[in-house]
C-alpha cells in the first residue's frame, strides 16, 4: 500500500481520501448522509444512462417510446423505477443532510457549505429538467408553469422564457434542450461532490459536541466505511422494497396521460421534494413577489454562513435553538403538506402563516442563540 502510494498520485488520493483520513470519533450515524448521497448520485448517473439508451426527445415519440420500452426491453421497467424513486431518495437524503449540517453547525466551514448548497441547487435543476422528458400531462403543465415564472423578471423576463422553450410555447425544441441538460448536469454535480470533499477535507469534519476534535480522531478505515457500508444497507433496502413492490407509489397519475396542451390538469403540481417551494411560490399573491419568495426559500441557505457566531458551533447546547429548530422541520412537512392540496382557502392562507415562519427561523435563530450565549 505504501509503495503504491508513493508511486501513483490516483493511489495516493484514494489512500488518504478513504483510507488515512482522520476523522473524529465521536460522529454519529447522521453523518452517513454524505456517503449515502454519493450512492445515490452514482446509481442516477448508471440508471440514467441505460434509460437514455432508450430515449427519443421528440413530443411526437418520447411519451410512446416511454411506454413501449417497459414491456419490449429487458429490464427498462426496474430501471425506470429505480431512476425515479432514486430522485425521491436522493432528496430525502439531501434534506437530512441539510438538515443535519444546520442543527450541528456544519455551516461554519464557508467554502463546504456554499459548494453544497450549488450542489443542491443544481440537484434540483436536474430533477426538474427529468420530470419534463416522460411528456405527461404532468411532464408538459409543469413544464409550462415553471418556465412561465421568469416572465416575471423585469424587463428581460419574456425573451428569456423564449429562449427556455426554443420558440412561443413549450415544444420539441423545449424537449431536446431539457434532455441535454438532464443528460450534464449529473457529471456537473459529480465534479462539485468531488470539490466538496476537497474543502471538507482541507477544513475538517464537524462533530455533534461542536468541539475542537484535532486530538481525539481515528482513520476513516476501516471504521467509518463497514458503518457507511451498513448505512449504505438500510438507506437501499427500503428503495429496493418500492422498486419491485410499489414502483409509481410516489409518482402521479396524471403523467401515465400523454401530454396535451389542450387540455389542463385539475390540479397541477410537482414531485412531493417541489411541494414545500411551491406552498411558498402560491402563497404569494403577486407573480413576481412569488417567484423572488420561490428562489429565497433555497438561496437563503447561503446566508447561514454569516449568520451571527456563537461560542459552540451547532444547536446542541442550545434550547430554545433546539426548539426553533425542531419548529423549522414541523414547518417544512407542513408546507409540503400544504403544497399538495389545491389553491383554495384554508390552504392560501396555511401556506403564507408557514412561510412566514420558514423565512422567519433564519432570522431569529442567530440572535436567540447569542442570546442564550450571554445568559450562561
Amino acid at each position: 500500500m505504501y509503495k503504491a502510494s508513493r508511486f501513483s498520485p490516483l493511489a495516493s488520493v484514494i489512500r488518504h481520501t478513504v483510507i488515512t483520513l482522520p476523522t473524529p470519533v465521536n460522529i454519529s450515524t447522521w453523518w452517513n448522509f454524505g456517503s449515502l448521497l454519493g450512492v445515490c448520485l452514482a446509481t442516477q448517473i448508471f440508471s440514467g444512462l441505460v434509460l437514455s439508451l432508450h430515449f427519443t426527445a421528440h413530443t411526437d415519440l418520447s411519451f410512446y417510446v416511454v411506454i413501449q420500452s417497459f414491456g419490449d426491453v429487458y429490464y427498462n421497467w426496474w430501471f425506470r423505477a429505480l431512476h425515479a424513486n432514486g430522485a425521491s431518495f436522493f432528496f430525502i437524503g439531501l434534506y437530512l443532510h441539510i438538515a443535519r449540517g444546520m442543527y450541528y453547525g456544519s455551516y461554519v466551514f464557508k467554502e463546504v457549505w456554499s459548494v453544497g448548497v450549488v450542489i443542491l441547487l443544481l440537484v434540483m435543476a436536474s430533477a426538474f429538467l427529468g420530470y419534463v422528458l416522460p411528456w405527461g400531462q404532468m411532464s408538459f403543465w409543469g413544464a409550462t408553469v415553471i418556465t412561465s415564472l421568469f416572465s416575471a423578471l423585469p424587463i428581460i423576463g419574456s425573451d428569456v422564457v423564449i429562449w427556455l422553450w426554443g420558440g412561443f410555447s413549450v415544444d420539441n425544441a423545449t424537449l431536446t434542450r431539457f434532455f441535454g441538460l438532464h443528460f450534464l448536469l449529473p457529471f456537473t454535480v459529480a465534479g462539485l461532490a468531488g470539490l466538496h470533499l476537497f474543502f471538507l477535507h482541507d477544513q475538517g469534519s464537524s462533530n455533534p459536541l461542536g468541539v475542537s476534535s484535532d486530538f481525539n480522531k481515528v482513520v476513516f478505515h476501516h471504521y467509518y466505511v463497514l458503518k457507511d457500508l451498513v448505512g449504505a444497507c438500510f438507506f437501499v433496502g427500503p428503495l429496493l422494497g418500492l422498486v419491485y413492490f410499489y414502483p409509481w407509489l410516489l409518482g402521479d397519475p396524471e403523467n401515465f396521460i400523454e401530454g396535451n396542451p389542450l387540455v389542463t390538469p385539475h390540479h397541477i403540481q410537482p414531485e412531493w421534494y417541489f411541494l414545500f417551494a411551491y406552498a411558498i411560490l402560491r402563497a404569494v399573491p403577486n407573480k413576481l413577489g412569488g417567484v423572488v419568495a420561490l428562489a429565497a426559500a433555497v438561496l437563503i441557505l447561503f446566508y447561514m454562513p454569516f449568520s451571527p457566531k456563537t461560542s459552540i458551533k451547532g444547536l446542541s447546547f442550545y434550547p430554545w435553538g433546539k426548539v426553533l429548530f425542531f419548529s423549522l422541520i414541523g414547518v417544512f412537512i407542513l408546507l409540503t403538506w400544504a403544497g399538495s392540496k389545491p389553491v383554495e382557502e384554508p390552504y392560501v392562507v396555511v401556506s403564507q402563516v408557514l412561510s412566514f415562519l420558514y423565512f422567519f427561523y433564519f432570522l431569529l435563530i442567530g440572535p436567540l442563540t447569542r442570546i442564550q450565549d450571554k445568559l450562561l
